[in-house]
């Protein structure tokens, strides 16, 4: 019996394959710092316990990428050890609230695979829930990874490509919210006046900041998560690889790219769902991350009259600011973009 694992490679998956994640993890307020170490993320909801309580938090939830992140940690050894790439993300669903002391594990599902032309590799698409100690869902995405095949010679699978909605509907969303009441809502504290109604569909923003990604907070990131793909942390492989130099985790961007959007979208305190995204080149140690945005659509909640939700897309870029809102030139990504980001925010009406 081997007691190693050189974890799956694209034959090893099937449609219809469900598998259950190792190490449960349990998030304290130890996480909740290091996440803000990394980051410097600032909504109030999540910074502040006095502040979520005021709203009828029973204290301050754990920012949510924070929880997407861990789920997505568990997924790793078993799902993308063997990645070339992450490549994106839909029909993603925050469903309930996580807080420090809560214990998250994870549960996915193998509903698509593809094998590339090359006959090296394929795609896998995987949708992964996460689940609390009380056996509460709180999160649930699809991915699709490419990862490399053991033996090339092998024939490949029937391709299977799932149906993805293109956007979550508004009715889906606010699940991970309790009724808030908004009147103690102190915009002098949350960083900015503007609430849902000051914001218009097709208006872009620029988010001016910028920040430089370091290799150790990487590192340090990956490991958080305890997510374990050698093309984010072995320079001893990785060196040898296509790059020469290891890959900063996609999940690390979509974090910057939501702190950067603090200046500009401060009250939008919490990420609903995850529509679509694309990670469209790789980053490297050394580059600056800018972020924009464009508020896509502005829709009420049904049922709900204390917050309202805004479909956003965020394009980050590396090393370059984002005055001119860089994203495509015709069909094609601008050089400096890595990251295209579609998901629902909340924010006070």
């Amino acid at each position: 019996m081997t007691k190693t694992s050189s974890g799956n490679f694209f034959e090893d998956f099937a449609v219809g394959q469900v598998i259950r994640h190792a190490t449960p993890r349990t998030l304290t307020v130890g996480d909740a710092s290091l996440y803000s170490a990394l980051y410097g993320t600032r909504f109030a909801a999540q910074s502040a316990d006095s502040f979520a309580q005021d709203l009828g938090y029973p204290r301050a939830p754990l920012d949510d990428l924070l929880v997407f992140h861990m789920v997505f940690g568990k997924t790793v050894p078993d799902i993308s050890l063997n990645a070339v790439a992450n490549l994106g993300y839909a029909g993603g669903r925050f469903l309930a609230p996580v807080f420090p002391g809560d214990t998250l594990t994870a549960v996915s599902e193998v509903i698509g695979v593809r094998e590339n032309s090359n006959g090296q590799s394929g795609v896998v698409y995987v949708r992964s829930t996460g689940f609390n100690q009380d056996g509460t869902e709180v999160l649930d995405y699809v991915r699709w990874v490419m990862v490399r095949k053991k033996d090339p010679s092998l024939p490949a699978p029937a391709p299977v490509v799932p149906t993805l909605p293109a956007a979550l509907a508004p009715d889906a969303l606010g699940d991970a919210v309790p009724a808030l009441d908004i009147e103690a809502w102190r915009f002098d504290l949350s960083g900015s006046p503007a609430r849902f109604a000051d914001y218009e569909v097709g208006e872009r923003i620029d988010h001016v900041d910028g920040m430089t990604v370091e290799e150790a907070e990487h590192m340090i990131a990956t490991r958080l998560y305890q997510n374990t793909a050698k093309v984010h942390f072995n320079q001893f492989t990785e060196g040898q690889g296509r790059f020469g130099k290891r890959l900063i985790y996609g999940g690390h961007v979509i974090s910057l790219a939501r702190s950067l959007s603090f200046n500009g979208l401060a009250n939008a305190f919490h990420v609903a769902a995850i529509n679509a995204g694309r990670h469209v080149a790789p980053l490297f140690a050394g580059l600056t991350v800018h972020a924009w945005s464009e508020i896509l659509d502005a829709a009420a909640i049904p049922g709900r009259d204390d917050v309202g939700a805004l479909r956003v897309r965020t394009i980050a870029t590396k090393d370059r600011p984002c005055a001119d809102f860089p994203y495509k030139n015709g069909d094609e990504y601008d050089p400096s973009v890595i990251l295209d980001l579609d998901y629902w925010v909340l924010i006070p009406h």
